[in-house]
Parts: structure tokens; C-alpha cells; sequence
């Protein structure tokens, strides 16, 4: 007969007497003191974090093995103890233990005192990047605060936004609606952190009122606050930093901005924006970072500067922009698609600068000298690329266009744009006479997959979106 084991203690006991072993026989083997090893299996003395790993160690079982257990441990056979249960979530979260972790805050909620004490340790799973482990503790921590309207609050669905950041537009546009909400609750960094992802989100959904109105909101604060830290001729020392230096959010206001007037093709003020991120006539900051986000800036002032006069028809600037590109290979790509935007808007020829950069056109996530382009916008641009560079090949009577056409189409369908979707199957049509069978069956079922995905996600979608 298999012994009913009910807590760490039976198995315990079932080991020392299937092995044949004295206590003092696992002590050794364990680590732990014999005296000790003799309380925790008479139920004299709590079982710690660090007895837990030496039993499981001992016993050559998986670290994980009695988790479960440990969580009525924690809360059935002795009084609940912080200096227990935060070693215990830091480990589960690090094994993927989210049951435990869900077990154990589901308790500890009961009295509103645990809060803070779960959110310290989420905001540490959240800088270790263990962001599943953190969302259910801020999950959970914003459940039992959200009739309180605090700042912690505020952190917790600013935190919560950020981890459902990804790859679906849909669902980023979902997170964004709901962290403003909370967004004017926080602390000044945190709000220009926080208008910063707001701003590249809207960006990559291409709603740009709202980006537009975003990105002077952030110049606003951040000059506000430059303005306030110069008066104070020091630097607060107990005043919260931002991720950035300040420098960077007046800075980034002016890019986006400019961006923006790009889109609507509006390359005069795009360039009146460049010449305000240019503009280092006001910076007396000899912070190192401050003067690396100068440097970042002027080099990309200098890259749009060509850039847009490229895009407005220009096209004897083209040889000057690409050699300007050229050195920057953490750039290349971005440029490479808005060449390709041109080519295609002003009838250009540009097989030789396809053919220079075609290691580019594969997706991969850009990280620069200066830090990475915003993956969500990245992600974008690159579909919207696939789907220039099919055009640009269809209106050159190349065949191979059809295959960027489903690229695109599969890229569109997993970042859930509605918009992009119906391009590709605009321009699929337009150009079904030149795909082989293989190439209509390929686009048959992508077409399949994207209408189980919407009936999917209908069901779920809320009605603001």
C-alpha cells in the first residue's frame, strides 16, 4: 500500500524509512543540524526556504518537487511569515511556478497589509525580467487597490502596459486605452517614461493625432522639468530619474513630431522639427549620457535631413543619403524602407541599392549604438516594407513579388492590422494571374487563418476597439 503523503514532513519520514535512514544519517547528507532535522519532522519548528531546498536536494529530487506543498506549509501548518513566503515567490517565479505564486498572493490579499510587500517583490521579477511571474502580482495587487487611487496603483497598470506590449496591434492599442487612464496619477518620471511608450505605440497603430498630442504633452513635461532643475542649480538627489536624461524626451518630442509630418508627407515642417533636435544651443548638461543623446540626435537630424529631401522627389540627393547610410548598419534597414517608399511613389529604379543591402531585408530587431528602435514600430515598418518591395517588383513585372505579398500577409496577420491585411489581399488580386498554384493554395490558407484568428478574437475584443 503507496502512503498517503500529506506534507513535506510525511515525505520526509517515508524517505528516512524506505531508506532505512537515522536522522542523523540525513543530516549529514542534508546539511541540516540533526536537531533541527528532528523539530521540522515532529512539526516542533516551520520549515524555512533553505531547510526546503536542502530536504529536496537530499531526497535527489526536482527543486520544484514540493512547492505545492510548501504553500500549506506556509499558511495550514504554522503562521504566515514574510521572511518565508518572499524567498519562497522569488524562486517560483525563477522556476515558473506561477501556480504557487497565484496560491500564495490569492491568500496573503486577505489583509490589505501584503500589498506593498507583493509589489516590492514584483517590481523586482519585473528589472530581472521575469515578467510573467510580475504580472500576476501586479495583477493581483491592482485587484485588491483599485478603490484606493494610488500611486502604486498607477505603477501597477503602468507596469501591466508594458508587459502586454507585443507583437498585436489590437491588443497594444487595448493596453494602451487602459493605462491612461492612470497615467496622470504617477510620479513626473514616470509619466514621461510612460508618454514615451504611449507615444510608440500610437505611432505603430499610425493614429497620429494621438501620437502628435502625446509627444507635446512629453516636450511639456520634460521642459518643465528642465526648467525646474536649473532654477534649483542642483540636482534633487531624492527626485525620482527618469530612464532617460531629460534631454532626450524634449528631443524625442521634436523626432516623433517630425515623423509625423513625414507621414503626411508634409517634408517642410518634418525638417523645422529636425532643427529643433538639432538644436544644442540650450544644453548644459556634462552628463555622459545627456551627451551621448546629443550625439544620437545630431546623427539622425543629419540622416532625416537627406532623408526627407529624398522623399519629397529629390532623387539626385538619393547617392548622398545612401552613402550617408551606408556606416550606419544598426540604420540601414529603416532607410532602406523609406528609399524603397520613394521608389515606389516617384517610379525610381533602385535594383542597385536593393541589390547593396539585401542582407537588410530579413526582419530583425535593430538595436543601435544609442539603443534599440521601438519593436512594435519596428515590427510595422517591416511589414509595410514587405509590401512596398512586393509592388515594387509587380510594377516591374518580376514575379518574385508575389511571394512578398504573402510574407506581408502572414506579418500582418500575426500583428493583427486590419489595414495591412486588406492591401496585401488588394494587391494579391490585383496579381493572381502571375501566382503559381502553390503560391494560391500558400495565400488560400493564410486567408483561412486570418479569418479563425478574427473569429477567435471577436469573442473577447472589447467594444472600444
Amino acid at each position: 500500500m503507496v502512503p498517503i503523503i500529506a506534507t513535506i514532513r510525511d515525505a520526509l519520514s517515508g524517505h528516512l524509512s524506505q531508506q532505512k535512514m537515522t536522522i542523523n544519517q540525513f543530516a549529514g547528507q542534508s546539511g541540516i543540524n540533526s536537531g533541527t532535522l528532528s523539530r521540522l519532522i515532529h512539526g516542533q519548528q516551520p520549515i524555512a526556504m533553505n531547510h526546503l531546498e536542502r530536504i529536496t536536494r537530499a531526497m535527489n529530487l526536482p527543486e520544484d518537487h514540493f512547492y505545492s506543498l510548501y504553500v500549506e506549509e506556509c499558511f495550514d501548518h504554522s503562521p504566515p511569515t514574510w521572511r518565508r513566503l518572499r524567498p519562497f515567490l522569488v524562486r517560483s517565479a525563477a522556476l515558473g511556478r506561477l501556480d504557487c505564486i497565484e496560491q500564495v498572493v490569492q491568500q496573503l490579499l486577505e489583509k490589505l497589509t501584503y500589498a506593498p510587500m507583493l509589489f516590492e517583490v514584483a517590481e523586482g521579477l519585473f528589472q530581472e525580467g521575469q515578467w510573467q511571474a510580475a504580472e500576476l502580482l501586479y495583477k493581483n495587487v491592482s485587484e485588491s487597490e483599485k478603490y484606493q487611487n494610488s500611486e502604486r496603483l498607477a505603477l501597477c497598470q503602468y507596469r501591466l502596459f508594458r508587459i502586454a506590449l507585443g507583437d498585436d496591434q489590437a491588443r497594444n492599442l487595448q493596453a494602451a486605452h487602459i493605462f491612461e487612464c492612470y497615467l496622470d496619477r504617477l510620479d513626473e518620471a514616470d509619466q514621461l517614461d510612460g508618454i514615451k511608450h504611449l507615444v510608440n505605440v500610437y505611432f505603430s497603430l499610425h493614429k497620429w493625432d494621438k501620437a502628435d498630442k502625446l509627444a507635446q504633452d512629453m516636450l511639456h513635461l520634460a521642459t518643465l522639468r528642465c526648467k525646474l532643475q536649473r532654477q534649483s542649480n542642483r540636482r534633487q538627489n531624492d527626485e525620482k530619474k527618469t530612464e532617460k536624461p531629460l534631454c532626450f524626451y524634449i528631443y524625442y518630442s521634436h523626432l516623433m513630431r517630425a515623423s509625423i509630418c513625414e507621414e503626411h508627407r508634409d517634408y517642410s515642417s518634418a525638417l523645422k522639427f529636425v532643427n529643433l533636435y538639432m538644436d544644442t544651443s540650450w544644453i548644459d548638461n556634462n552628463d555622459n549620457e545627456a551627451k551621448r543623446t546629443v550625439v544620437q540626435f545630431q546623427e539622425w537630424g543629419r540622416a532625416n535631413t537627406l532623408l526627407y529631401q529624398v522623399m519629397s522627389g529629390k532623387q539626385e540627393i538619393l547617392t548622398q543619403y545612401i552613402e550617408h547610410i551606408s556606416s550606419q548598419k544598426d540604420e540601414i534597414f529603416v532607410a532602406l524602407s523609406n528609399i524603397l517608399t520613394s521608389a515606389n511613389r516617384y517610379s525610381w529604379n533602385v535594383d542597385h541599392v536593393l541589390e547593396q543591402f539585401a542582407a537588410y531585408i530579413p526582419y530583425k530587431t535593430y538595436a543601435t549604438e544609442f539603443g534599440g528602435y521601438n519593436e512594435q514600430i519596428i515590427t510595422d515598418q517591416h511589414t509595410r516594407f514587405l509590401i512596398e518591395l512586393a509592388f515594387y517588383h509587380l510594377h516591374n513585372k518580376r514575379k518574385e513579388g508575389i511571394n512578398f505579398i504573402l510574407q506581408s500577409l502572414e506579418s500582418s496577420a500575426r500583428i493583427n492590422n486590419e489595414g495591412l491585411i486588406i492591401k496585401c489581399v488588394d494587391l494579391f488580386e490585383q496579381f493572381r494571374h502571375k501566382a503559381d498554384e502553390d503560391e494560391k493554395l500558400h495565400y488560400k490558407l493564410l486567408i483561412r487563418e486570418v479569418q479563425d484568428s478574427h473569429e477567435k478574437k471577436a469573442l473577447y475584443t472589447p467594444s472600444f476597439l
